[in-house]
């Protein structure tokens, strides 16, 4: 039984290794059920999940990316306020921090659609939709994932990246979006391993500061509205 229903939870400012761990938690259930489903040749619904969490400064590493493209020893990051992991996504290094919406969906797309590439660009396409009803144009840069500006000429700038796992059509991690963000703590970086591109933010494309909670409402919609959800 496909179950289009989703679960939201917006977990507010959260420490990153609290709500990796949370996300664990949830992860680890959903495929339990799946599991479950299989092995008693059953078909109960597998819930899906959507959470929205701010994190203090913290610098995360994805299992492909390289350590040196962190540009702080430790005594740098204390001085920063911020943390690092490694973890267990896809993807290079990026930035947490306050003013950032981070998405986790926890979806099994076996209720959506098994495809990976889709996954990611339905995601994308969330955030572009997102940026538009404020009139900020943006799109993709062919070759990367993520949501960037101008990438068609030299002021290519990432505003939105994306870091998934995927285990049994059950997904966790998501995407990073800068709104309010403070990119200053991209340059203790190399932003997704790319040292050519600039990031941005919708504060710093619009010149004020934007309601993030108003942010969250659109791009909720645009989510459940793109993979046909159930809210």
């Amino acid at each position: 039984m496909k179950n289009k229903k989703i679960i939201f939870q917006d977990w507010g400012m959260l420490d990153y290794q609290a709500a990796w761990d949370r996300q664990e938690s949830i992860f680890a259930a959903t495929i339990e059920a799946k599991v479950t489903n299989r092995t008693n040749n059953s078909d109960h619904p597998v819930p899906n999940h959507l959470i929205f969490v701010e994190h203090p400064h913290v610098y995360t590493l994805g299992k492909s990316g390289q350590p040196e493209n962190l540009l702080l020893d430790e005594a740098g990051l204390q001085e920063n306020d911020a943390t690092y992991h490694k973890i267990n996504r896809g993807g290079d290094i990026t930035y947490h921090g306050p003013g950032q919406i981070v998405g986790y969906p926890i979806l099994d797309l076996d209720n959506f659609f098994t495809d990976i590439n889709l996954y990611l660009r339905t995601l994308e396409q969330a955030v572009i939709d997102t940026l538009a009803w404020y009139g900020i144009a943006s799109g993709r840069y062919p070759g990367y994932t993520g949501v960037w500006l101008d990438a068609d000429n030299t002021k290519a700038r990432k505003i939105c990246a994306l870091g998934v796992r995927c285990s049994r059509w059950v997904t966790m991690h998501g995407f990073a979006f800068n709104v309010n963000t403070d990119l200053g703590y991209f340059k203790n970086i190399i932003p997704c391993g790319i040292d050519d591109k600039d990031v941005t933010s919708m504060k710093r494309e619009l010149g004020k500061d934007v309601n993030l909670e108003e942010v969250k409402t659109v791009l909720f919609n645009n989510i459940v509205k793109l993979f046909e959800m159930q809210a």
